[in-house]
């Protein structure tokens, strides 16, 4: 009799454990890429901050699509601009550069994937992304404006001349710290004794060019220009004219800014903590030919010229 009951106990116990558990709600579908039967947003929960239980996002908060985005260009003050923005209460802002309009891997993904990639927002602030290769893709503009043809776009810009040497040192020093060789500015910059217009850093400072494809599809009132060398010189007001822009209340103070004399430009102070930007910015640039250097203004002479006249308005660039 003993032996039968626990039989019965036993076989219950197994049926019992076989049986799956049945969710007190649907599941969420899953978005692109994710592992089956995961939640959209449950992958980057954990990461966010939030009010301190189970990893949950605050409450009403979600992951918007960007209304901002920074769209270049590359070497002309991105992240600056962004790590500057972020000081204001009402902008949550992508960590990294998301690539979602110019890589064919992440836009095939679609707009589930993209929006997944953005940080945790309560519905009064504004989501910002940047990614500065943006700004020089073909592709981009028409796809930026198909998923939100009203979205405000910021665009820090350079001097031309300067954005080249900025580049060229960027990937000279990735290159230094892999331990691996690299060419001389000179050797980009001159071919056969002429100036190498081939040479692709060359191309992004064709500001004019690029532009015209972004005003194909974005009315320029939809595209505030930065002074980027204006935001290292004097950050304040140029940040300020970007809270404009976007319909922010001014929240932004000159006492969020210092000059820090170790590193030669402008650091962040927010709530009495201080931050500046990675070592990585702000490197010396490569020596240059002043007879070099002069070619390479006057190459951009024309180029800005038929820039200020597009945009209406002038910079202070050789």
């Amino acid at each position: 009799m003993v032996s039968s009951t626990a039989a019965l106990l036993l076989g219950a116990v197994l049926l019992v454990a076989q049986l799956q558990p049945v969710p007190s709600r649907p599941a969420a579908a899953a978005a692109p890429g994710a592992e089956p039967g995961q939640p959209e947003l449950s992958r980057r929960a954990a990461t966010v901050q939030g009010d301190g239980r189970d990893g949950a996002p605050p409450n009403g908060s979600a992951q918007q699509l960007p209304q901002t985005i920074i769209i270049g260009v590359r070497k002309g003050g991105t992240r600056a601009l962004l790590e500057m923005l972020s000081l204001h209460p009402d902008v949550a802002a992508a960590e990294n550069e998301v690539h979602f309009f110019d890589w064919e891997e992440h836009y095939s993904q679609g707009l589930g994937w993209y929006r997944g990639q953005m940080p945790f927002s309560s519905p009064q602030q504004l989501t910002v992304e940047k990614t500065p290769a943006y700004f020089t893709s073909p592709k981009v503009p028409e796809r930026v404006h198909s998923m939100n043809p009203g979205i405000r776009l910021l665009l820090i810009l350079r001097d031309p001349s300067e954005r080249v040497l900025s580049d060229y040192t960027q990937v000279f020093y990735n290159h230094v710290q892999k331990r691996k060789p690299y060419p001389s500015i000179e050797e980009f910059l001159v071919r056969d004794g002429r100036l190498n217009v081939g040479y692709k850093a060359l191309n992004r400072s064709l500001y004019h060019v690029h532009l015209h494809n972004w005003l194909r599809f974005f009315p320029l009132r939809r595209i505030h220009i930065v002074d980027g060398d204006r935001l290292i010189r004097d950050p304040f007001p140029e940040i300020q004219k970007v809270e404009r822009f976007l319909k922010l209340s001014p929240q932004i103070n000159a006492s969020n800014f210092y000059f820090n004399k170790t590193k030669g430009f402008y650091c962040l102070r927010d709530s009495g903590r201080d931050r500046c930007l990675h070592e990585s910015k702000g490197r010396a640039h490569p020596r240059v030919d002043p007879r070099l250097l002069s070619k390479l203004h006057e190459y951009f002479h024309e180029p800005n010229k038929k820039f200020f006249e597009l945009v209406g308005r002038t910079f202070d660039w050789h």
